[in-house]
């Protein structure tokens, strides 16, 4: 079947609105708000909060946190919205039948309504946010935070940290410390002022993300509005990125505007502003040190010889180095953040592929060999996981095309991530803007992308809740249990019951239609 017999039909259906638009999108951008705002309500009862905000008073959210009915019925608001949202998203695909015309328009109208909610509710899917609180009260207080941790400050436990990190120092760069410090000034004891204030900066974050994608998909002339529905308008991107305030988002804002400007000008000007603008992702999260190699190939220029490569990587490094050196000796820590790179060592989790061989070899070698030497192995798995990343990223810096390095981009982080034993969901937007921006096709690669994207959804609405451990006969566990079964039954809905939705994930049934999209 041809894209042409896609569209007559396409057409009938839509009268007088944009050949490009099946169907009504409205409609699809109404469910998804709506979806948003469930979630939104959900988390007044089940969103983390601390111990010292005034919020916990208020009547209505009393009503909602404190008694078994109203942290259920949160519950399921949360569940049902996220997998509504997820539900939207799919449709809003179907809806955009080629993504010219009105499809920008709708596509941003849909991020705008359903980011909105997000901005209101309270903090969902991570405690991170926090700490990052607390840490900003610990610069406030003279303290060097790569030496003490935020137990060093009063009354820590009551600004929500989570005790885990307590004594962790934080694996953030001098950027960041001083976006902590600059909120905890502007907050003073005020948590919660603090926390929407730090999402206004993730917020910043998603901005650079939504401006900047387009821009490198034109560039690899791949269509910029489906890049923007994949990436920005995608509910994990808003779950992770918004709701739980990560800093991820500002960090990946910067690497994306660097990469940019390296790829769009391959010269001095562009070599220097994208190290500049990748540097201060790093200053964020050290993590952009992998995308800093990729910004030395662009700024070497096409068809560059190995000579020529090595010695823009040697320049490369060293005016980075020289930036957060100068970063360093403003805040009075050096390079402290280096040492602090090993706060989430030894940790693992069971859906990671290296994180389940060695979560297996733990269930295995302790009967026979004892708690201790059980653990040395496991952490050895995890060292050898994390070691094989780090080669596969090294690899991608040397073989591969020109005209795919933005992609190489991806696939070093995905490297970095696929092979650690401890997988969070926003590290996976790491690497989507890159994958995103350079094409993913319509084959196995959007299939896993969606498939991916509905797992971790399920996982985020079930794996933290703030539930009260003063309820009696109800705790976290039988919130998450509740979540799971309800997000995990509307996702098997989707993918093999929904006749809207089954599709989207029906290769052959959708083959005409995306050959267009793309």
């Amino acid at each position: 079947m041809s894209a042409n017999k896609v569209q007559r039909p396409a057409s009938k259906r839509v009268g007088k609105r944009s050949k490009y638009i099946y169907g009504n999108p409205l409609r699809t951008i109404v469910l998804g708000t709506l979806g948003s705002l469930l979630m939104m309500v959900g988390s007044f009862g089940v969103g983390w909060l601390a111990d010292a905000s005034p919020l916990q008073r208020i009547p209505f959210v009393i009503s909602l946190r404190y008694n078994i009915s109203g942290i259920i019925l949160c519950i399921i608001l949360l569940a049902v919205g996220g997998m509504i949202m997820c539900r939207e998203w799919l449709r809003l695909s179907q809806k955009l039948i080629v993504w010219r015309g009105n499809a920008k328009r709708y596509t941003w109208l849909a991020i705008v309504c359903w980011t909105t909610p997000q901005l209101i509710a309270f903090p969902l899917f991570s405690r991170d946010i926090f700490s990052y609180f607390a840490q900003g009260r610990v610069m406030l207080s003279g303290q060097n935070p790569y030496e003490v941790g935020v137990s060093s400050i009063n009354n820590f436990f009551q600004y929500g940290a989570d005790p885990l990190w307590a004594q962790s120092p934080p694996p953030y760069g001098p950027i960041f410390l001083w976006i902590e410090q600059g909120v905890a000034w502007l907050a003073g004891t005020n948590v919660d002022l603090g926390i929407y204030l730090f999402r206004g900066v993730a917020v910043f974050g998603v901005a650079l993300i939504a401006y900047f994608v387009p821009k490198i998909a034109a560039l690899h002339n791949i269509n910029g509005v489906r890049a923007l529905w994949l990436v920005v308008a995608n509910p994990l991107f808003i779950a992770q990125f918004v709701t739980a305030g990560h800093n991820d988002a500002l960090m990946t804002g910067f690497a994306v505007a660097g990469t940019y400007f390296a790829a769009a000008h391959r010269n001095w000007k562009g070599g220097i502003l994208g190290i500049t603008l990748v540097t201060l992702a790093i200053a964020v999260k050290p993590i952009a040190l992998v995308i800093l190699p990729f910004i030395g190939l662009l700024w070497a220029g096409r068809g560059a010889s190995w000579p020529r490569k090595f010695m823009f990587w040697a320049l490369t490094l060293a005016v980075s180095l020289a930036e957060l050196g100068i970063m360093g000796l403003i805040n009075g820590f050096g390079f402290g953040w280096v040492g602090a790179l090993s706060t989430t060592s030894g940790q693992l989790i069971w859906y990671a592929p290296v994180g389940f061989i060695a979560w297996m070899a733990g269930m295995i070698f302790t009967p026979l060999l004892g708690g201790e030497t059980a653990e040395t192995i496991r952490d050895a798995i995890g060292s050898m996981g994390k070691l094989i990343g780090m080669l596969g990223a090294v690899l991608v810096m040397f073989v591969g095309q020109d005209s795919k390095l933005v992609r190489r981009i991806g696939i070093s982080l995905g490297c970095i991530v696929i092979f650690a034993p401890m997988i969070q969901s926003w590290y996976l937007l790491w690497i989507i803007p890159f994958l995103a921006a350079s094409g993913i096709r319509t084959d196995w690669q959007l299939d896993f992308y969606f498939i991916t994207t509905l797992f971790f959804m399920i996982y985020a609405v079930s794996d933290q809740l703030d539930v009260s451990p003063y309820i009696q006969d109800f705790d976290m566990n039988m919130g998450r249990l509740i979540a799971v079964v309800i997000s995990l039954a509307y996702a098997s809905y989707l993918v093999f019951i929904d006749p809207a939705t089954r599709r989207v994930l029906r290769r052959g049934k959708r083959s005409s239609i995306y050959q267009v999209i793309i």
